[in-house]
């Protein structure tokens, strides 16, 4: 079992940055791939991001945030990181970090129903 909390949403400027944190319980950290999927007010939940557990140059992005957004990971610490960059308001959602329990290190996940835990979300809001 993992338990995701994510942290570091907030309310910023468009054009502004910000940094997610996602930290996970267990010892086990290592053997997910990770994922940044975020839902805005009235739309369903879509995919941001995704690494590899062994993070590394293996990530993938929604072309919407491709080049302005960038997911890294830290094994020893158990924390997977969004950083968020010249945010736009349409990047206004509730933020989800999610874990998926794979065999190959360099396999990344797109989809929610790949996703075996989630965290509790933390609401990003990017004011005009």
């Amino acid at each position: 079992q993992v338990q995701l909390a994510e942290s570091g949403g907030g309310l910023v400027q468009a054009g502004g940055s910000l940094r997610l944190s996602c930290a996970a319980s267990g010892r086990t950290f290592s053997s997910y791939a990770m994922g940044w999927f975020r839902q805005a007010p009235g739309k369903e939940r879509e995919f941001v991001g995704a690494i590899s557990r062994s993070g590394g140059s293996t990530d993938y992005y929604a072309d919407s945030v491709k080049g302005r957004f960038t997911i890294s990971r830290d094994n020893a610490k158990n924390t997977v990181y969004l950083q968020m960059n010249s945010l736009k308001p349409e990047d206004t959602a509730v933020y989800y970090c999610a874990a998926s329990r794979v065999l190959q290190n360099k396999v990344v996940r797109t989809t929610e129903y790949e996703y075996d835990y989630w965290g509790q979300g933390t609401q990003v809001t990017v004011s005009s």
